[in-house]
Formats: structure tokens, sequence, C-alpha cells
């Protein structure tokens, strides 16, 4: 059974791919989202704050994680955009949220929505860019295992 974060995040991908590809703003698809079937079975009060952060500073998460990209941001596909700066607005914006957590989410979305081995990928560049704004979580980790 899926949580209400995971279904969260589902909508919130699944609204990142129309911004991308059909640049409707984010106010008029959050309607949208929340007039579809199971929205209201996802965790709402997280989906806005996930949703009002990714479209917010979209450009700035581009940026934290693209430092670990193989290629340039805009070779990446809607989906492999979208769930990277899902989890990057976690790393980056959601201390609460361990990065594994972080991490594993993003690598879920990836293997649901994304191409073949696109989930390895987004582990990859996740993973590095824990390394670089967790340091701290990962070493206290570390430390107690």
């Amino acid at each position: 059974m899926k949580s209400g974060r995971r279904r969260a995040r589902e909508f919130a991908l699944q609204g990142l791919y129309q911004w991308l590809l059909a640049g409707t703003a984010p106010n008029v698809i959050r309607t949208q989202l929340a007039e579809s079937g199971g929205f209201a079975k996802c965790d709402t009060e997280f989906f806005d704050e996930l949703w009002l952060g990714v479209t917010g500073e979209f450009d700035t998460l581009v940026a934290g994680f693209a430092p670990y990209l193989d290629r340039a941001p805009g070779q990446l596909s809607p989906i492999e955009k979208g769930v990277l700066a899902i989890g990057a607005w976690e790393l980056l914006r959601a201390p609460d949220i361990p990065y594994r957590v972080a991490i594993n989410e993003a690598v879920e979305l990836a293997k649901a929505y994304g191409g073949t081995d696109g989930y390895k990928y987004v582990n990859g560049v996740l993973d590095k860019l824990a390394a670089q704004t967790r340091a701290t979580e990962i070493g206290a980790r570390r430390i107690a295992t």
C-alpha cells in the first residue's frame, strides 16, 4: 500500500511533467491534480509544500544537481528532470526527511515512470548531491552503524 507521501510525490511528478512539456501555470496544474482521482489519498499538506517548493525553485534545484550530471540538464527527459528536482528539493529543503528516504523515493519514482535504467542514474546523481548537502547526517549514520 502506498503512503500518502508517496502518492504526493507521484502527483508532483505528474504535475511537473505537464508543467515542463506544456508550460501550464503551476496553480492551474495544482487545481487539475486536486480534481483528479486518488488525490484525496495523498498527503496534501506535503504535496503543497513539495509542489510550491519544486516549481518555485526549479532552476535553483536543477543548478544544485547539474554538477553531478553526465550531460546538460536540457538533455534530461522530463521524467528524469522532474524526479531529480523532487529528490533535490527533499535533500536541500526538507531536513526532516532522512537522505536515504529522499533518494529511495526518487529511485522508486524513476523505476515506476522513467526509462529502463533511469533509476540507476537518479540514484547516482542524488547520492552525490546528498554527499555534499547532507554530509553531517551521512557521517553520523556511518558512526552509528
